[in-house]
């Protein structure tokens, strides 16, 4: 070898070797302090928890002949499978093949080259079978609650009974509404428990029977009065017993209260909903001097309670997809309990953070009272499905921090809906359970994946990861929306990342404000101003996202349409791909992409010749009912009777340019004609 070959020879023990993916997208030249190495996902638990949801939602109606046969053929099925196998006496043929450390080799062995697989598909067989079974026990236990009792029979005869009714829930006002020639008035409704009855005939029974209450409170001091009752009062009422008014639900009858006045209170709700009504109580009264679009959103985006947001911004949440803020979700639990934690990877490090290692509270003990935070969160919050889905989570999470095991996020998920339809079967039939488990399995599967797509193609980090996230979340929940709302939305992803800066901060500070009410209100309304910031920036971005032309588009409100719209989806995702790697044709789809959602009139009037130009008079339409509009200048006009409803009135107005409305003419007060004036 001469000197030149010996000078620029390098060792091989010299060469450095790779940088692991981990530290090499951290983009630091030390990389990642605290690399995360997931390994495959763990499906094992998915199957089981899908069979016992499927299960649990098929069975909750289903008569006991059908419950007692699938509980026992699953029982029977799933320990056939797990009975082992009868090993061959001493006369049998012996094993051939080469012995070895593990076993027998590849004829005769046990190891996993001669059974292993196998076995391991009878044992997640049985497991199914097993899950399935308990489920279908646990429906018909429930299922029968609505069987039990004379109360079915008294609906079945729409008799008036005299019942004692223990609440199950929060009253809550509905709005009125118009059907065709029909206008439902507002009215209060309770979930409650019958557990006294007094039928027509005088007879008194003590039963205990999901009901549905109906109060027709006309006069506002009495409809008060039922608003303000917590969960666990026991009232008296007198009312017109029906069945349920569709299938499916956790009913057994509907009992109809006409002009009452103040409710009848037989029993004082328990201490433990007292406390938690006057938390929310503080954080409505701290709310009480804000601006009327945070005195609204606060209270729901902290504790779910939505009575004070109106129709109008009740609608701009649906149809930008933002429903999701005004019910609490594991988003306001997960920012909970990292605030109170730290980071859940770091929570078994020395280096944790959050509020617990601060206060210098031992790692078991955080865990513990992790633990009495998810419990009051459900209780202040109300057990919702998204609620009780978060807090399952949560505590899954925090046993697994005190046990010192791995966290394994989508076994936890798998399990927490397992253990919640065996709980409570009624949740597998629940679209807000649904949509919840969806959007948290998204979240862990499919937004990593997108976002590690994203950064590969020079995305930043973060933008990755938030884009990611709405994305996935949109993708996955877009079907079963369009089966509640018969509606896509265009602008769901965007509002969704507009709003997401503001969603941390509103959830924290409203979550103080409600801490702070009770021992200190001038402190609550100082926190609740500051949180009125966020709030008010989540309500312009919903109000600006409904108000443009393409916001949504018409959708089948059916499992059809929803199977339709999950094909487009997968359709889009797997172009989206290919389009993303070329920046121009990028470019390109967004542009069309915000002139579809705009709509821009020039463009429009070109595409569709609408409106035509020189109009002077247009007929809407309203449904059953009148709307003219009369051309009153650029962006203007006279509106003569709206019609009974308010949104294909809007509709017709902005398609049509106006803006300004100088005058409203009603020729006469009826309600097909000036309903939508509301």
């Amino acid at each position: 070898m001469s000197t030149g070959e010996r000078a620029t020879a390098v060792p091989a023990a010299a060469v450095a070797p790779p940088r692991p993916a981990v530290h090499a997208a951290s983009g630091t030249r030390l990389g990642d302090a605290h690399p995360r190495r997931e390994g495959p996902t763990d499906l094992r638990l998915v199957p089981p928890a899908l069979a016992a949801w499927g299960t649990a939602a098929l069975m909750v109606h289903a008569s006991p002949g059908w419950t007692t046969g699938v509980v026992v053929a699953c029982l029977v099925l799933g320990s056939a499978l797990l009975l082992p196998r009868p090993r061959p006496g001493r006369g049998s043929r012996p094993r051939s093949g080469p012995r070895t450390e593990s076993g027998w080799g590849r004829e005769g062995g046990r190891g996993p080259q001669g059974g292993g697989t196998g076995a391991r598909t009878k044992v997640s067989l049985a497991a199914v079978l097993l899950c399935a079974g308990a489920a279908a026990a646990s429906a018909g236990l429930h299922g029968a609650d609505l069987r039990r009792g004379p109360v079915p029979a008294l609906a079945e005869r729409y008799a008036r009974v005299t019942a004692e009714v223990e609440l199950t829930s929060d009253p809550r006002l509905t709005r009125p509404r118009v059907h065709g020639n029909h206008a439902a008035p507002a009215a209060v409704l309770l979930q409650a428990e019958v557990r006294r009855v007094r039928g027509p005939d005088g007879t008194v029974v003590k039963t205990r029977t999901p009901v549905l209450v109906l109060v027709d409170a006309d006069d506002r001091p009495g409809r008060a009065a039922w608003l303000s009752l917590l969960p666990s009062t026991r009232v008296r009422v007198a009312a017109h017993a029906g069945p349920a008014m569709t299938g499916g639900d956790r009913v057994a009858a509907v009992l109809r209260v006409r002009g009452a006045g103040a409710p009848a209170v037989v029993q004082e709700p328990s201490t433990v909903q007292r406390l938690a009504g006057r938390l929310r109580a503080g954080l409505r009264e701290a709310t009480d001097g804000l601006d009327p679009d945070a005195r609204a959103l606060l209270p729901g985006f902290v504790v779910g309670d939505t009575s004070r947001v109106p129709a109008e911004l009740d609608e701009a949440f649906r149809a930008t997809d933002l429903t999701h803020l005004l019910a609490v979700s594991g988003a306001n639990f997960t920012i909970l309990l990292a605030l109170f934690i730290g980071p859940p990877g770091l929570a078994q490090r020395a280096e944790r953070r959050g509020l617990a290692p601060r206060l210098g509270i031992p790692l078991r003990a955080t865990a513990l009272a992790g633990g009495v935070l998810s419990l009051g969160f459900v209780i202040v919050c109300r057990p919702e499905p998204s609620v009780v889905r978060a807090a399952a989570c949560g505590s899954l999470a925090l046993l697994a921090i005190v046990t010192g095991r791995r966290r394994s996020l989508v076994p936890a998920l798998a399990t927490a809906v397992l253990l919640l339809v065996l709980y409570d079967p009624w949740l597998a039939r629940s679209y807000g359970f649904l949509l919840s488990v969806l959007a948290t399995g998204a979240l862990l599967t499919l937004a990593p994946r997108w976002s590690a797509a994203l950064q590969r193609r020079r995305v930043p980090p973060r933008p990755a990861e938030a884009l990611a996230a709405a994305g996935a979340a949109q993708a996955v929940c877009a079907p079963v929306v369009a089966v509640l709302s018969a509606k896509v939305s265009l602008v769901a992803v965007p509002c969704n990342l507009l709003a997401e800066f503001a969603v941390a901060p509103a959830t924290v500070l409203g979550f103080a404000t409600l801490a702070t009410a009770p021992v200190a209100m001038p402190v609550a309304e100082c926190l609740a101003w500051c949180a009125s910031w966020p709030t008010g920036w989540i309500a312009d971005i919903a109000r600006t996202g409904a108000s443009l032309p393409g916001a949504g588009v018409d959708w089948p409100g059916s499992w059809a349409g929803a199977s339709l719209l999950a094909l487009v989806t997968v359709l889009l995702v797997l172009v989206g791909r290919r389009i993303v790697s070329h920046p121009y044709l990028t470019g390109a789809c967004l542009v069309a992409f915000l002139l579809v959602v705009v709509q821009p009139p020039p463009l429009t009037r070109v595409i569709t010749g609408w409106p035509p130009p020189g109009w002077r008079l247009v007929m809407c339409d309203v449904g059953q009912g009148d709307a003219t509009v009369l051309a009153a200048g650029e962006g203007a006009g006279v509106v003569v009777d709206v019609g009974p409803d308010p949104v294909l009135a809007d509709r017709c107005l902005t398609a049509l340019g106006i803006t300004e409305i100088p005058l409203v003419v009603l020729t006469h007060f009826f309600f097909r004609l000036f309903r939508s004036v509301s």
